[in-house]
Protein backbone atom coordinates (compact mmCIF):
# COMPACT_ATOMS: atom_id res chain seq x y z
CA UNK A 1 0.00 0.00 0.00
CA UNK A 2 2.86 2.19 0.88
CA UNK A 3 4.85 1.71 -2.53
CA UNK A 4 1.56 1.93 -4.40
CA UNK A 5 -0.37 4.77 -3.29
CA UNK A 6 2.66 6.70 -2.10
CA UNK A 7 4.80 5.93 -5.11
CA UNK A 8 1.39 7.56 -7.22
CA UNK A 9 1.70 10.84 -4.98
CA UNK A 10 5.47 11.12 -5.25
CA UNK A 11 4.94 10.63 -9.51
CA UNK A 12 2.23 12.97 -9.82
CA UNK A 13 4.71 15.34 -7.15
CA UNK A 14 7.67 14.69 -9.45
CA UNK A 15 5.86 15.58 -12.58
CA UNK A 16 4.78 18.83 -10.97
CA UNK A 17 8.32 19.22 -9.64
CA UNK A 18 10.05 18.67 -13.21
CA UNK A 19 7.87 21.18 -14.65
CA UNK A 20 7.18 24.20 -12.21
CA UNK A 21 10.62 23.47 -10.12
CA UNK A 22 8.98 22.52 -6.91
CA UNK A 23 6.12 20.06 -5.70
CA UNK A 24 7.05 16.54 -4.63
CA UNK A 25 7.07 17.57 -1.10
CA UNK A 26 4.09 19.27 -1.03
CA UNK A 27 2.42 16.49 -2.96
CA UNK A 28 3.49 13.28 -1.57
CA UNK A 29 4.66 14.27 1.97
CA UNK A 30 1.29 13.98 3.91
CA UNK A 31 0.52 10.66 1.73
CA UNK A 32 3.61 9.34 3.03
CA UNK A 33 3.14 10.65 6.57
CA UNK A 34 -0.65 9.39 6.64
CA UNK A 35 0.82 5.74 5.04
CA UNK A 36 4.20 5.43 7.11
CA UNK A 37 4.90 7.74 9.59
CA UNK A 38 7.63 5.83 10.80
CA UNK A 39 9.29 6.48 7.56
CA UNK A 40 9.01 10.59 7.57
CA UNK A 41 10.51 12.74 6.57
CA UNK A 42 13.36 10.29 5.91
CA UNK A 43 11.50 8.45 2.83
CA UNK A 44 11.04 11.80 0.99
CA UNK A 45 14.46 13.45 1.60
CA UNK A 46 15.56 10.54 -0.34
CA UNK A 47 13.56 11.52 -3.06
CA UNK A 48 14.33 15.18 -2.48
CA UNK A 49 17.93 14.29 -2.96
CA UNK A 50 17.80 12.43 -6.33
CA UNK A 51 14.93 14.43 -7.92
CA UNK A 52 16.91 17.88 -8.26
CA UNK A 53 19.84 15.53 -10.16
CA UNK A 54 17.92 15.41 -13.44
CA UNK A 55 17.17 18.79 -13.67
CA UNK A 56 21.03 19.91 -12.64
CA UNK A 57 22.00 17.41 -15.34
CA UNK A 58 20.05 19.79 -18.45
CA UNK A 59 19.98 23.13 -16.55
CA UNK A 60 23.00 23.43 -14.13
CA UNK A 61 23.67 26.72 -16.23
CA UNK A 62 20.97 28.69 -14.92
CA UNK A 63 21.71 28.11 -11.13
CA UNK A 64 21.66 31.47 -9.23
CA UNK A 65 24.94 31.07 -7.05
CA UNK A 66 24.28 33.79 -5.17
CA UNK A 67 21.12 33.27 -3.78
CA UNK A 68 21.70 29.33 -3.71
CA UNK A 69 24.81 30.52 -1.13
CA UNK A 70 22.11 32.68 1.09
CA UNK A 71 19.25 30.30 1.36
CA UNK A 72 22.02 27.44 2.17
CA UNK A 73 23.31 29.71 4.78
CA UNK A 74 19.98 30.36 6.51
CA UNK A 75 18.66 26.67 6.56
CA UNK A 76 21.48 25.09 8.10
CA UNK A 77 20.11 26.71 11.72
CA UNK A 78 16.53 26.06 9.90
CA UNK A 79 17.76 22.62 10.19
CA UNK A 80 18.97 22.10 13.17
CA UNK A 81 16.01 23.61 14.61
CA UNK A 82 13.80 20.80 12.47
CA UNK A 83 16.16 18.11 13.93
CA UNK A 84 14.40 18.96 17.51
CA UNK A 85 11.30 18.92 16.60
CA UNK A 86 11.57 15.45 14.85
CA UNK A 87 13.62 14.41 18.39
CA UNK A 88 11.13 16.11 20.92
CA UNK A 89 7.92 16.00 18.91
CA UNK A 90 5.38 12.89 18.55
CA UNK A 91 4.36 11.37 15.58
CA UNK A 92 1.29 12.50 15.62
CA UNK A 93 2.15 15.68 16.49
CA UNK A 94 4.09 15.78 13.53
CA UNK A 95 1.63 14.92 11.32
CA UNK A 96 -0.41 17.58 12.38
CA UNK A 97 2.91 19.73 11.57
CA UNK A 98 2.97 18.29 8.20
CA UNK A 99 -0.72 19.27 7.69
CA UNK A 100 -0.38 22.15 8.64
CA UNK A 101 2.68 23.50 6.70
CA UNK A 102 1.15 22.29 3.81
CA UNK A 103 -2.05 24.38 4.66
CA UNK A 104 0.27 27.23 4.96
CA UNK A 105 2.17 26.32 1.82
CA UNK A 106 -0.84 26.66 -0.25
CA UNK A 107 -2.40 29.35 0.30
CA UNK A 108 0.67 31.07 0.35
CA UNK A 109 1.13 29.29 -3.27
CA UNK A 110 -1.83 30.21 -4.08
CA UNK A 111 -2.21 34.26 -3.07
CA UNK A 112 1.27 34.23 -5.49
CA UNK A 113 2.57 36.75 -2.32
CA UNK A 114 4.97 39.21 -3.87
CA UNK A 115 8.08 38.64 -2.27
CA UNK A 116 11.16 40.82 -2.98
CA UNK A 117 14.46 38.60 -3.84
CA UNK A 118 17.71 39.88 -1.71
CA UNK A 119 20.07 38.29 0.45
CA UNK A 120 17.87 38.82 3.46
CA UNK A 121 14.56 37.77 2.06
CA UNK A 122 16.43 34.77 0.26
CA UNK A 123 18.32 33.78 4.15
CA UNK A 124 15.04 33.84 5.45
CA UNK A 125 13.35 31.60 2.89
CA UNK A 126 16.32 29.58 3.59
CA UNK A 127 16.10 29.55 7.82
CA UNK A 128 12.57 28.76 7.29
CA UNK A 129 12.73 25.74 4.65
CA UNK A 130 15.21 24.31 7.23
CA UNK A 131 12.77 23.89 9.87
CA UNK A 132 9.59 22.88 7.77
CA UNK A 133 11.96 20.63 5.26
CA UNK A 134 13.79 18.30 7.74
CA UNK A 135 10.87 18.33 10.11
CA UNK A 136 8.41 17.52 7.72
CA UNK A 137 10.10 17.00 4.15
CA UNK A 138 8.61 20.15 2.54
CA UNK A 139 10.81 22.87 2.14
CA UNK A 140 10.42 23.99 -1.52
CA UNK A 141 7.41 27.03 -0.69
CA UNK A 142 9.18 29.26 1.03
CA UNK A 143 12.09 29.15 -1.53
CA UNK A 144 9.68 29.33 -4.49
CA UNK A 145 7.93 32.13 -3.38
CA UNK A 146 11.38 34.45 -3.38
CA UNK A 147 11.84 33.00 -6.96
CA UNK A 148 8.44 33.11 -8.05
CA UNK A 149 9.09 35.68 -10.44
CA UNK A 150 11.74 34.87 -11.95
CA UNK A 151 12.72 33.01 -15.65
CA UNK A 152 11.06 29.68 -15.30
CA UNK A 153 14.98 27.97 -16.27
CA UNK A 154 16.41 29.46 -13.35
CA UNK A 155 13.63 28.68 -11.01
CA UNK A 156 13.84 25.19 -11.57
CA UNK A 157 17.76 25.44 -11.66
CA UNK A 158 18.03 27.51 -8.63
CA UNK A 159 15.59 24.90 -6.52
CA UNK A 160 17.01 21.98 -7.84
CA UNK A 161 20.81 22.63 -6.70
CA UNK A 162 19.28 24.64 -3.18
CA UNK A 163 16.78 20.84 -2.84
CA UNK A 164 19.59 18.91 -3.39
CA UNK A 165 21.91 20.55 -0.72
CA UNK A 166 19.31 20.84 1.57
CA UNK A 167 18.09 17.08 1.60
CA UNK A 168 21.29 16.02 1.85
CA UNK A 169 21.73 17.95 4.62
CA UNK A 170 18.87 17.05 6.24
CA UNK A 171 19.87 13.25 6.07
CA UNK A 172 23.17 14.00 7.79
CA UNK A 173 21.43 15.77 10.42
CA UNK A 174 18.77 12.90 10.51
CA UNK A 175 21.43 10.00 10.88
CA UNK A 176 23.47 12.12 13.78
CA UNK A 177 20.28 12.91 15.87
CA UNK A 178 19.11 8.57 15.22
CA UNK A 179 16.02 9.53 13.24
CA UNK A 180 16.73 7.46 9.88
CA UNK A 181 15.70 3.94 10.68
CA UNK A 182 16.90 1.69 7.47
CA UNK A 183 13.32 1.27 6.71
CA UNK A 184 13.27 4.96 5.72
CA UNK A 185 15.86 4.68 3.10
CA UNK A 186 14.97 1.38 1.74
CA UNK A 187 11.24 3.31 0.97
CA UNK A 188 13.04 6.32 0.00
CA UNK A 189 15.37 4.20 -2.67
CA UNK A 190 11.93 2.08 -3.79
CA UNK A 191 9.98 5.85 -4.76
CA UNK A 192 12.86 6.63 -6.77
CA UNK A 193 11.54 4.19 -9.54
CA UNK A 194 8.16 6.45 -9.85
CA UNK A 195 9.81 9.82 -9.12
CA UNK A 196 11.88 9.01 -12.50
CA UNK A 197 9.03 8.49 -14.44
CA UNK A 198 7.22 11.31 -13.37
CA UNK A 199 10.06 13.65 -14.04
CA UNK A 200 10.14 11.83 -17.34
CA UNK A 201 6.51 12.45 -18.28
CA UNK A 202 7.34 16.38 -17.41
CA UNK A 203 9.16 16.87 -20.13
CA UNK A 204 6.86 16.57 -22.66
CA UNK A 205 4.27 18.23 -20.40
CA UNK A 206 6.51 21.28 -19.36
CA UNK A 207 5.58 23.31 -22.82
CA UNK A 208 2.26 22.48 -23.28
CA UNK A 209 0.13 21.82 -19.90
CA UNK A 210 -1.81 25.25 -18.80
CA UNK A 211 0.25 26.02 -15.84
CA UNK A 212 -2.67 27.55 -13.91
CA UNK A 213 -4.95 24.71 -14.30
CA UNK A 214 -2.48 22.11 -13.12
CA UNK A 215 -1.34 24.73 -10.76
CA UNK A 216 -4.75 24.53 -9.02
CA UNK A 217 -5.59 20.47 -9.51
CA UNK A 218 -1.87 20.21 -7.40
CA UNK A 219 -2.62 22.88 -4.72
CA UNK A 220 -6.09 21.05 -4.41
CA UNK A 221 -5.19 17.68 -4.42
CA UNK A 222 -2.13 18.86 -1.08
CA UNK A 223 -4.79 20.52 0.62
CA UNK A 224 -7.39 17.46 0.11
CA UNK A 225 -4.31 15.40 1.63
CA UNK A 226 -3.07 17.74 4.53
CA UNK A 227 -7.10 18.38 5.67
CA UNK A 228 -7.46 14.30 5.89
CA UNK A 229 -4.14 13.85 7.24
CA UNK A 230 -4.95 16.75 10.22
CA UNK A 231 -7.92 14.88 10.59
CA UNK A 232 -6.75 11.88 10.79
CA UNK A 233 -4.02 12.49 13.80
CA UNK A 234 -6.98 14.43 15.73
CA UNK A 235 -9.08 11.51 15.77
CA UNK A 236 -6.36 8.93 16.61
CA UNK A 237 -5.70 11.95 19.39
CA UNK A 238 -9.32 12.12 20.41
CA UNK A 239 -10.30 8.56 20.12
CA UNK A 240 -6.88 6.25 20.58
CA UNK A 241 -7.18 2.38 19.25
Amino acid sequence: MVLMVGGLAVFVGAVVQGSVGFGVGLVAAPVLTMLDPDAMPGAIQVVNMTLPLFTLATEWRRVDWCGVGFATLGRLPGSIIGAVVIVYVSVHARGVFVAVMVLVAVVLTARALSVPRNGLTITSAGFVSGVTGTATGIGGPPIALVYQNAKGAQIRATLAMFFFLSAAQSLVILAVVGELPASALATGAALIVPMVLGFAVSGPLRRYLDGGKVRVAVLTVAAGSAVWLLAQNLATRMWPA
